[in-house]
């Protein structure tokens, strides 16, 4: 039994088939998803929370992109407040830094983390974190407007070793997508070797880095289990090994009975 700890099909990708895409996760042995609001505009919050409400093993989180950050400001702020307090609200995010694409300026991305930050203090929530390109920033800013109170995971994990490190000293989780089964992945595959399992999580970051074999088609959480098979060859344990302790771990951070 796996959990895709990060997946959008709440967008308009999966218009009309959620409740198919999530009948097929289940038939795959995906025991929960977990819905990230925050790519591309405030709507994809409410929807990832109303999704949750409706579905029994569907859990949402609230927040906003960093390519998004020019747009998060007081009012937005407030709703996301009032949506974090919903009861299957699991964290704060997706926020943080990407300076590959550059789509909020620098300065507007670290004011805005640092509000989401803030935010997953204020609630007691953890934070569901995105960086690219900017670890070393993302890792200051969480240790310092975090001051040692703050719970969270790296999604979409593609650093180096150093940058895992700087994170796991934080007491951070790492989250691994499709990225992992790409034949150019060899050096992030080394990261997942030496990475603790204890400290893994597997998603799929849906619609997003289909893995291999279905690379080229729009991904899905069914597919989280190519993830988890290509972690256990990976690290030379069995799928099952990796299934128990990666639901531990997802289940530890976002309290998900």
């Amino acid at each position: 039994m796996l959990i895709d700890s990060h997946c959008h099909i709440q967008g308009k990708e999966y218009i009309g088939e959620a409740d198919a895409v999530i009948a097929r996760a289940q038939n795959a042995g995906i025991t929960n998803l977990v819905v990230v609001g925050g790519a591309g505009d405030m709507s994809s919050n409410s929807a990832a929370v109303a999704l949750a409400q409706r579905c029994d093993n569907v859990y949402a989180t609230v927040g906003m992109h960093p390519h998004d950050a020019k747009d998060v400001g007081t009012d937005e702020l407030q709703t996301l407040r009032e949506l974090a307090a919903q009861p299957k609200v699991v964290a704060i995010g997706e926020t943080g830094l990407d300076y590959y694409y550059n789509h909020s300026p620098h300065e507007v991305q670290r004011r805005v983390f640092a509000q989401f930050i803030g935010m997953a203090r204020e609630t007691k929530l953890p934070i569901v974190v995105h960086e690219r390109d900017a670890a070393k920033e993302a890792a200051d800013l969480l240790s310092t407007e975090g001051q040692g109170a703050l719970r969270g995971v790296i999604h979409c994990f593609t650093g180096d070793y150093a940058a895992a490190c700087a994170y796991l000293d934080l007491g951070f989780y790492l989250s691994f997508t499709g990225v992992i089964t790409f034949k150019n992945a060899e050096a992030l595959r080394d990261v997942v070797r030496r990475v603790p399992l204890e400290r893994m999580f597997v998603e799929t970051d849906s619609p997003y880095l289909t893995p291999v074999p279905h690379r080229g088609k729009r991904n899905e959480p069914a597919f989280v289990r190519f993830v988890a098979e290509t972690m256990a060859q990976i690290k030379g344990v069995s799928l099952d090994e990796v299934a128990r302790v990666t639901t531990e771990n997802v289940r530890a951070l976002f309290g998900i009975k």
